[in-house]
């Protein structure tokens, strides 16, 4: 006899939660299908997304974004991952209806403090299969930004990896460069 999988779709997901399943305090997101358990956010990861949140928020100010920081995205109805910091097209309701989906993107960005393998290999591959124009891996161990562009099924076509003494603009809004030691910290 073999073993079947089951996938749950995001409803399925949402009524686990809803009947007690995954409590609260569970870090938990779908991704293809799948319960993943997210590693606890630790002191270095907090202050990174902090950090993010300070840098990009001009861009939320002048209305050219708005800004979501652990907030789930749907990229299908198996998926529904939580980006540590998501740059959205603005909505007048805020996405009060439904997550944002693909199109909504403007930048996703991973802070990887102890699961950069995981970002690399499970997430960044899986926004790349789901159209996200672009994801930043921000590898606080390592010191690096890992910069990806040009989705494709396949993965993304574009990868960069950049040190400290380098600057970046996300693809939305070329003229906002941002030193890379910035976002490291």
């Amino acid at each position: 006899m073999t073993p079947v999988r089951k996938r749950f779709t995001v409803e399925e997901f949402h009524r686990m939660a809803q009947a007690g399943l995954l409590g609260e305090d569970n870090r938990v997101e779908l991704l293809e299908g799948e319960v993943w358990e997210l590693s606890p956010i630790g002191s270095r990861h907090a202050a990174a997304v902090r950090r993010l949140r300070r840098l990009f928020t001009p861009l939320e100010m002048e209305g050219a974004c708005l800004i979501a920081v652990q907030d789930p995205v749907r990229l299908s109805p198996f998926s529904e991952p939580q980006p540590d910091l998501a740059l959205l097209r603005p909505q007048p309701d805020l996405y009060q209806e439904e997550h944002p989906g693909p199109q909504d993107i403007l930048l996703l960005v991973e802070v990887a403090e102890a699961s950069l393998a995981y970002d690399l290999a499970v997430k960044a591959p899986l926004y790349a299969r789901h159209g996200v124009l672009e994801l930043w891996v921000l590898d606080l161990e390592g010191k690096r930004l890992h910069a990806f562009r040009s989705p494709s099924p396949e993965g993304y076509r574009e990868v960069q990896t950049l040190s400290p003494g380098n600057h970046l603009a996300p693809a939305a809004f070329p003229s906002f460069f941002l030193p890379v030691a910035e976002l490291l910290g």
